[in-house]
């Protein structure tokens, strides 16, 4: 693997809880895979809420803290950084970025609105820099084990994909008005994790070709509007609180076709009672099946013709170092140490920081989900939104 060994500086916008995790990946990067990418100067953190960004910052080791993302821009010391943001901000701070010269690591889903996310895929194809989408479960290594098992043919022909990314956070009717609940149907739970799903799907079983029979739904129509400052979850006394309509989805379901044949069902919820982040996957064959649970993060279950007659059924199978990411991507790399979500960020800041040094060869990680990626499964989402506003009607999406 060869590299530019210049030191790069990094820097965060947004303080939230993605953000103080891509702020964690980007202090840990030096820590996996093999030595002699550039070494990383903690710039800076930036939040509105000042609170966040000076708890971020000193929390994480960062340099300093700042109130405004264009201290970030304007800073010509500062080669990388991370968008964690509301999304309707996205494409603003990422094209100030670009124009800046600095190297951009959006999370997703990438923009607000399709024109956006269009224009951000755009500024990538002339931007001169490195620019990528954060689909982090492209860096799990139990969700590249599965995508391993179907490209190798291990469990046969794939004919059913079944995905479910349920969470709690928006349950609770007294959870303020936020930017998550604004923008159009197709931006609510499928924006936010059903943009997940999305991503998964294609990394595990390939392009989708067409999505049908989709169906949305609200259930909390109206939320309270805090006076202050609130964080994502944050419940509120509502007795003389004024009142905004949701905007958009609470639940997603939707099912699809991949090119390869193969149908696929999905559901996501920001409403599903007690499940904080549940994310669920399982893949079917003509040879076998495979399952993951984001619960279990550290195992899969797979079944397959290799069962000895009368003594088949689902078998645990614990990541290990013959897992991709995990051999060079943990201190303790032997099966049942197990793995967490925040270690997915770092990969993929360590795959990213390949990317900025131009790192190739031996040793070098897939390169990061682009702005285009990010585009794509935008307009896969607003498919399934159409769907649902035409009773489920089939949507083709294999020109995307």
């Amino acid at each position: 693997m060869s590299a530019s060994s210049a030191p790069l500086s990094v820097a965060v916008i947004g303080a939230g809880m993605a953000g103080t995790t891509h702020a964690n990946a980007w202090r840990q990067v030096g820590t996996v895979y093999d030595l002699g990418l550039p070494k990383v100067r903690l710039a800076a953190i930036a939040d509105a809420y000042e609170p966040f960004a000076v708890d971020a910052a000193e929390r994480y080791g960062y340099e300093r803290a700042v109130t405004d993302w264009r201290a970030i821009a304007d800073d010509p010391n500062i080669d990388i950084v991370s968008i964690v943001v509301g999304n309707a901000l996205h494409r603003e701070i990422a094209e100030a970025l670009i124009r800046a010269g600095k190297h951009v690591l959006c999370e997703k889903p990438l923009a607000d609105t399709l024109d956006n996310a269009r224009a951000m895929a755009e500024a990538e194809r002339s931007a001169g820099v490195v620019t990528a989408t954060g689909f982090t479960y492209r860096r799990n290594a139990a969700v590249a084990e599965l995508a391993k098992l179907v490209d190798s043919g291990h469990l046969g022909e794939i004919n059913h994909f079944d995905a479910r990314y349920w969470c709690d956070y928006g349950a609770d009717p007294a959870t303020p008005m936020a930017w998550r609940y604004k923008g159009p149907m197709g931006s609510g739970a499928l924006g936010d994790v059903g943009s997940h799903l999305i991503d998964t799907a294609e990394t595990i079983c390939g392009p989708l070709v067409s999505v049908s029979g989709a169906a949305m739904m609200t259930s909390i129509k109206q939320r309270p509007v805090a006076s202050g400052h609130v964080t994502r979850g944050t419940a509120l006394d509502t007795a003389d609180a004024a009142h905004e309509d949701v905007e958009n989805d609470d639940v997603a379901t939707f099912t699809a076709r991949f090119a390869s044949g193969a149908v696929g069902t999905f559901s996501c919820s920001r409403v599903a009672w007690g499940l904080p982040n549940s994310l669920m996957v399982d893949v079917l064959g003509s040879k076998g099946r495979a399952s993951w649970d984001l619960a279990r993060c550290g195992e899969i279950k797979i079944d397959d013709v290799n069962s000895p007659t009368g003594l088949g059924g689902a078998r645990r199978v614990l990541v290990n170092p013959d897992f991709p990411y995990f051999a060079r991507g943990s201190s303790m790399a032997f099966g049942g140490v197990g793995l967490t979500q925040i270690e997915q960020f770092t990969y993929q800041a360590y795959a990213f920081l390949q990317q900025v040094a131009g790192a190739t060869g031996e040793g070098a990680l897939p390169p990061c989900a682009t702005f285009a990626d990010g585009y794509r499964e935008m307009r896969i989402a607003d498919a399934v939104a159409r769907s649902a506003a035409n009773g489920g009607s089939e949507v083709d999406v294999s020109a995307f």
